[in-house]
């Protein structure tokens, strides 16, 4: 078998802001980069890449896969490991990290699917086999702007049988956005309005749901230490990327200082850039995403590091479908996994993308015996959402 082609998808299609089958409040547009790769065989893989600041960096990285997908052509799509080196190593000059893994991430996770596709075995089944039977899940609200508002929220997440969920109380308040940092502080008036958010979410929420916080890196150490401790009062589950990734020993001064635990991975790239946390004892979670990490070749290799360190693996999966089967199929053999997050509880959103709709309930993720990542994408409507990425600038797609 040979590979024939490998190139990027970019669609954009409408998505609201709304966690389930509650009220929309706002509909707006969502961009997701979409990896295909063709064999001579008639197999085709998907993949994905969905990244940020929105059509900036998706336009980036479809690009970057485009070329790479040309060097590909005439590959043996079964040798996984050698074309995840041969990127990695030809890229060394640009960076293997960032785009260089993104890119290796979408390609790794189309293969794994034509692998699985041509052995007739969903991808779970080639990496060891199952140690569970379904896949527990945390999903998010809407960013929350009050506490009224993430009151109505949190009832719907609970009532839909999910048992954590993650949130960011001061985003809505910061004058930039999670793609920024700029001096890492945060007024008083805004951290204030976030104690409030995160005292009315656990009220709602009751003593047995566990409240994730994300930080998104945004915040300089003592900034970090302090917010971290004011929200330790809620019992919060854990706060997440207290500071920015480019430093582990600014990770450090905080995870030494604070009460809540401690999860990073989302902004690090292949094992290697988790060797300091595992050796420093930096995170009690790591939370690598399969997309943007190495792909399921890298994924699984982290979680087994992880397993070493006893530390509990809870991949960051919450863009598209392929992005949440592929994180799915590698935890589904994992014994230290935690929970695979989603971007909102009802992922019905997705079936106009997908030949079959994900099976969640409870809370719980149900993985198909379905060959390969277990769903595939419909080309006709790639081919009537795909956008011209020389000119995707403007809007406020995420």
């Amino acid at each position: 078998m040979k590979i024939t082609s490998a190139r990027a998808w970019v669609v954009k299609t409408p998505w609201d802001n709304n966690p389930g089958a509650g009220e929309v409040r706002e509909v707006t547009n969502r961009t997701f980069v979409f990896i295909q790769v063709d064999t001579d065989e008639g197999i085709t893989g998907w993949g994905e890449i969905t990244t940020y600041p929105g059509p900036v960096a998706n336009g980036a990285i479809a690009a970057f896969v485009n070329q790479i997908g040309k060097w590909l052509v005439g590959e043996n799509p079964e040798d996984i490991e050698r074309i995840w080196a041969k990127i990695f190593r030809g890229m060394t000059y640009v960076g293997t990290r960032g785009a260089t893994s993104a890119a290796i991430s979408g390609i790794d996770i189309a293969l794994w699917d034509i692998r699985g596709k041509a052995l007739n075995q969903p991808v779970y089944k080639l990496l060891g086999g199952a140690v569970r039977d379904k896949i527990a899940l945390y999903c998010h609200p809407p960013e929350p702007e009050s506490p009224e508002h993430i009151t109505e929220s949190v009832k719907e997440i609970v009532a839909s049988g999910h048992r954590a969920f993650k949130m960011d109380p001061m985003m809505h308040n910061l004058h930039v956005g999670n793609a920024s940092f700029l001096d890492g502080e945060i007024s008083a008036e805004a951290e204030n309005a976030a104690m409030d958010i995160v005292a009315a979410a656990r009220e709602a929420a009751g003593p047995d749901i566990e409240i994730l916080i994300d930080a998104h890196g945004m915040y300089n150490v003592p900034t970090a230490i302090r917010l971290a401790n004011q929200m330790a009062e809620w019992d919060i589950f854990w706060f997440e990327e207290p500071v920015p990734a480019e430093s582990w020993k600014a990770l450090k001064q905080v995870k030494e200082q604070i009460t809540p635990l401690v999860s990073v991975g989302e902004r690090l790239h292949t094992r290697w850039e988790f060797v300091p946390i595992f050796e420093n004892g930096l995170a009690d979670y790591i939370m690598p995403d399969v997309t943007w990490t190495g792909g399921i070749t890298e994924l699984k290799k982290i979680a087994t590091m992880a397993e070493a360190y006893y530390v509990p693996i809870s991949p960051h999966d919450a863009s598209g479908p392929i992005n949440v089967m592929s994180g799915a199929q590698v935890m589904m053999t994992v014994p230290n996994f935690y929970k695979l997050e989603t971007s909102r509880y009802d992922l019905s959103g997705y079936d106009v993308m997908i030949d079959h709709p994900l099976d969640i309930r409870e809370g719980d993720l149900y993985v198909t015996e379905r060959p390969g990542i277990g769903v595939n994408l419909d080309p006709e409507w790639l081919a009537a959402h795909e956008v011209d990425i020389d000119s995707e600038f403007a809007g406020k797609d995420s």
